[in-house]
């Protein structure tokens, strides 16, 4: 199955909508555990005007004690109308311009039965070197209802990802930087062991984006990073990183490429990776 729709917005169209009643804008910045200031401090800080906060870690399973877990769509449902978003809302998502959490948010959006969602290409970052408003301080929105429905489909669980180490149904592309990948450095959460899923391929992330501009790369440069490292885009396809955020950098460039439903491994390694897990590789692809 295919798409043809480019779920990115440009910050011109963003400033031209900026006040349009059914746009709601959303910043989904993240960082890793103990890097300061935080998102929500950045948020305080400076944000696009009208912008809420979506708390990667808050909208999440509670009781699971993996990082920022998909939550119940009914947790979903009561954190996104409580951001004052509703089901008739066309919803803009943007990060700090790293790339990382904002494409989480909006697959998350996705898997919850929103299709109305954007991502605004380049994020804060470039909105803010064109010289583009921002408000500080908290975000007060009127909480709207939002029916959220989970469409399984889009999230791959462990036992999954173990059974396809036979089956091989779907390729397996890993977003960590290759020195992760190969298992020769330790892994930035401790207790987790080094390497990657025996048969994955190996596409980090940062090279997909323009670092001085914040900008996803041009359609040909996506395809060749992933034909490049031997990932054929006619066949099925979950991807995988350290926590199930940057991993949906992987799924939106292919999203892009015409891949409908590039599922997400939700554990990621913070699962797989734990002692007595499933089998880990190490070295290149």
């Amino acid at each position: 199955m295919t798409t043809t729709t480019d779920p990115l917005v440009a910050t011109e169209w963003l400033a031209a909508h900026l006040n349009d009643p059914n746009i709601r804008i959303v910043d989904a910045t993240f960082k890793m555990p103990g890097v300061l200031p935080l998102p929500r401090d950045d948020f305080l800080a400076a944000h696009i005007p009208g912008a809420v906060f979506f708390d990667v870690d808050a909208v999440s399973d509670h009781a699971n004690p993996l990082p920022h877990m998909f939550p119940s769509a009914e947790q979903f449902g009561r954190d996104v109308g409580g951001l004052g978003i509703g089901n008739d809302d066309t919803v803009v998502i943007y990060d700090a311009g790293g790339w990382v959490a904002g494409p989480r948010a909006w697959w998350m959006f996705l898997a919850y039965g929103h299709d109305k969602v954007h991502l605004l290409n380049g994020g804060l970052k470039k909105w803010r070197a064109e010289g583009r408003g921002v408000e500080s301080g908290e975000a007060k929105p009127k909480p709207a209802e939002f029916r959220a429905s989970f469409d399984a489909r889009r999230v791959r669980s462990m036992e999954q990802m173990v059974a396809n180490l036979s089956g091989h149904a779907e390729q397996v592309i890993d977003a960590r930087a290759a020195d992760r990948f190969e298992g020769r450095v330790p892994e930035p959460r401790p207790g987790l062991r080094s390497g990657h899923i025996p048969g994955s391929r190996s596409v980090p992330y940062n090279r997909l984006f323009d670092a001085a501009t914040g900008t996803m790369k041009p359609l040909s440069d996506l395809r060749a990073a992933f034909t490049d490292a031997g990932v054929k885009l006619d066949a099925p396809i979950v991807t995988s990183c350290g926590s199930g955020v940057s991993a949906a950098v992987l799924t939106l460039a292919l999203y892009r490429l015409g891949i409908a439903n590039p599922a997400i491994y939700d554990g990621s390694w913070s699962e797989w990776g734990k002692e007595g897990g499933p089998p880990v590789a190490t070295g290149p692809a």
